[in-house]
């Protein structure tokens, strides 16, 4: 097949200024320097007129342009703006109120700011070779289930929740993206243009593997990655729709199926979906490729912002009576009293919740799924969803049922499914090839080339 080209959405807003750093076309003439379009009547407006869509085509495949006051983070603890620069063309199109801008370029010039963007560049070449597979897998997943959507009724009647009185499960996946095929966050992949595809080894690493994906079967694999899996990696289903895929495994993030020595469970293949074993693995700190606090490696995988969290393989919050009852009330715009519990009910095989009970003085309502949870309870988004909740009263509130304090004690860092990021990066470390690293988190798939 030949290479294809990716739309990808920058920036959503009213008003987006921008700044063309070569001369471009767009409408028939020729622009440069600084332009600002604005949403209008449901429509683009630019130089005082109204489109529905609005193209700027480099004259040039070099020619780049600027998007200021780009969001980065978005609803998570260090989310800011910064201006990016962008090679290819660039869209207009008017979205839910909202102009949209998306870059349209090449699937292999995308993937050198993704590699870049999603950790730093500096990482071991195995780990940058591993992660363009499989981020060019996941992409083109994706654009191939956007186009099935676009033209299938069926699966465009896919839905994301499910809402009763006293139940919302809810979760948050690629399917609410029809006119554009990803948008350039933690939502999808990171992706920033430009301004973070300035290594040397992350354009090697996406030569060197140019048009390789993985594949099970002749599907190509939705190869689902994380931060840190906190030792066990997850299922599918477990965080997003009611499926598992042969390759995205719950499985134990170090080359041993012995993960009991350091949690003292009876068994030798622990099950975290039971919640005194759940308890006994994240109060503990068991061996696993992403329990490293090693400086070096970490820097290599997180960006200066990603820094920022220091804690991930095992982490702590805690909220008093007052902040969590306000949280929950803000997240679900609902009154639920004092909050007496907050009750896992299901877990899936790394400890990851994705059902719970929250009990109020005035109501109880269940909610799921995983990344449902963590922005329930958080201002941004809890680490992950594999916690458990210890309730403290007060030396006077003793015997009663209204906690004075929730402590809230986790593993990991994201989903936890597929790739473990910080995992991988050890194993890069470690001289494991990147063949090595994709069959460790994605076992029963296979590379493949589809171009060259």
């Amino acid at each position: 097949m030949k290479e294809p080209e990716v739309n990808v959405c920058v920036l959503k807003a009213d008003i987006i200024e921008i700044e063309l750093n070569d001369t471009y076309m767009a409408k028939g003439v020729e622009v440069n320097q600084a332009q600002t379009v604005k949403y209008k009547d449901g429509a683009i407006e630019w130089n005082g007129n109204l489109y529905q869509e609005l193209l700027f085509a480099p004259k040039k495949n070099d020619f780049t342009f600027t998007i200021k006051n780009v969001v980065i983070g978005i609803n998570f603890h260090w989310e800011r703006k910064e201006n990016q620069t962008f090679r290819g063309a660039l869209k207009f199109i008017a979205e839910d109120g909202k102009i949209a801008a998306v870059n349209i370029l090449p699937v292999e010039q995308y993937l050198i700011s993704v590699i870049s963007s999603e950790m730093k560049a500096t990482a071991s070449i195995e780990l940058l070779k591993a992660h363009a597979v499989i981020s060019r897998s996941w992409l083109l997943s994706q654009m191939k289930k956007r186009r099935k959507m676009n033209n299938n009724k069926e699966v465009n009647s896919f839905m994301s929740f499910i809402k009763k009185d006293n139940m919302l499960i809810r979760w948050y996946d690629r399917q609410d993206h029809t006119l554009f095929d990803v948008c350039a966050d933690d939502h999808c992949q990171r992706y920033q243009g430009i301004t973070r595809a300035d290594s040397e080894a992350a354009v090697k690493a996406v030569n060197e593997t140019k048009g390789q994906v993985l594949k099970y079967g002749e599907e190509i694999c939705d190869a689902r990655f994380s931060k840190c899996c906190g030792g066990m990696m997850e299922l599918f289903s477990t965080c997003w729709e009611d499926k598992d895929m042969p390759y995205l495994k719950a499985k134990y993030d170090f080359l041993s199926t012995k993960v009991t020595e350091k949690i003292n469970c009876d068994k030798s293949d622990i099950d975290l979906t039971q919640e005194t074993q759940a308890k006994k693995w994240i109060n503990a700190s068991p061996k696993a490729f992403c329990n490293t606090k090693d400086t070096k490696i970490l820097s290599q995988v997180l960006n200066l912002y990603d820094q920022e969290t220091t804690d991930f393989y095992r982490w702590k919050v805690e909220y008093s009576q007052k902040q969590i009852k306000e949280l929950i009330e803000k997240n679900l715009k609902m009154s639920f009293g004092d909050i007496v519990d907050l009750k896992p009910l299901k877990r899936g095989p790394s400890g990851r919740l994705y059902m719970m009970e929250i009990v109020g003085t005035q109501k109880t309502f269940t909610i799921g799924k995983e990344l449902e949870i963590r922005r329930v309870l958080s201002d941004s988004h809890l680490y992950s969803s594999a916690f458990i909740v210890q309730r403290i009263y007060n030396e006077d509130n003793k015997g009663k049922t209204v906690p004075d304090k929730f402590i809230i004690k986790g593993a990991g860092w994201g989903h936890g499914v597929g790739l473990c990021q910080i995992g991988a990066a050890v194993m890069g470390e470690k001289g494991f090839n990147y063949k090595q690293i994709l069959q460790h988190y994605y076992p029963s798939s296979s590379i493949q080339s589809l171009y060259e």
